[in-house]
């Protein structure tokens, strides 16, 4: 009995020390997310803005609805959002397993190449943007670039104030800035692969492209759920760079949603609005990870 009791007592304290051990981190997470989102969720409903003499209203579905029917600017700024991302998963994943695919190969200069491409990740985004934001004026290094490749044909393009190549421009951006990370990530997967099997690959005469079908992709499954995952979120919380390069323009060209609740919560005060967007923006984000998740689940 004294016995059974002990471990009692033992497991107790061992509880005790877990909670006290993880309290600041589950008080970080209160402060920055539980309770941020409670806030955002019952601001939502109401009328509410950031300086006003009036208590804030219940307005039920309004926010809701107005984005739909009455906010072209709302609708605008979800479609950008869904073209950068279908854009920027693919194609910034696929760079990036390209390029750890070279650099998983033991040629010399291999560490001074994985350091430049990482460059940019460690680099603030506000300074990536301003630095590119001259590179696409039209006497910038861009048009310049291009007026010598094609022996002053080129007409020069002012990038970030067309509505058609703002966007682009912006894409272009954000998958030079991000792709070497992923690289780490898709390079740190692939050398968790069992050298074994791409030896007795070798035995059986397999080609390069069958290792990489029958061995290195299968082998990269879960690196690819958490890189696809990951990418999806960053993409659909683009902000920065179109705060810092176009402020939603031209002509809402860039606008994203993130964007757009910010410009509607706090520039234009209406903060019961910007919640609202703030929220259908986490279930969007939620509903895709889910599917996400759904579609590259382990088959049994």
């Amino acid at each position: 009995m004294d016995s059974h009791h002990g471990r009692i007592a033992t497991k107790r304290r061992q509880n005790l020390t877990g909670w006290l051990m993880s309290s600041p981190a589950l008080l970080l997470l209160l402060l920055f997310l539980v309770i941020p989102i409670g806030m955002t969720f019952a601001l939502s409903f109401t009328n509410a803005r950031l300086i006003s003499p009036n208590p804030p209203r219940f307005v039920a579905l309004d926010n809701f609805i107005r984005a739909f029917t009455d906010d072209p600017t709302f609708v605008r700024s979800l479609i950008n959002t869904a073209l950068f991302t279908l854009v920027v998963v693919p194609v910034q994943s696929g760079i990036a397993l390209c390029l750890a695919l070279l650099v998983n190969e033991k040629v010399k200069g291999v560490t001074v190449f994985r350091t430049i491409i990482f460059m940019p990740v460690v680099t603030s985004m506000v300074v990536v943007s301003i630095l590119w934001s001259f590179f696409y004026e039209e006497n910038g290094l861009i048009n310049s670039t291009f007026n010598t490749l094609t022996g002053g044909a080129w007409t020069a393009i002012a990038w970030l104030q067309n509505p058609g190549t703002a966007l682009p421009a912006i894409i272009v951006l954000s998958i030079w800035q991000a792709v070497g990370l992923h690289m780490i990530i898709w390079l740190s997967g692939l050398q968790m692969i069992d050298p074994n099997l791409y030896e007795a690959a070798s035995l059986d005469g397999v080609n390069g492209w069958q290792r990489f079908r029958y061995i290195t992709w299968p082998s990269l499954r879960p690196t690819m759920v958490f890189i696809l995952v990951t990418i999806t979120i960053a993409a659909f919380g683009l902000f920065v760079q179109v705060d810092v390069m176009t402020h939603g323009g031209p002509q809402d060209a860039t606008s994203t949603l993130v964007y757009h609740a910010v410009r509607k919560g706090y520039r234009e005060q209406e903060m019961g609005y910007g919640a609202a967007i703030s929220l259908l923006f986490f279930i969007l984000v939620l509903m895709i990870s889910l599917i996400q998740r759904y579609l590259t689940r382990e088959k049994d």
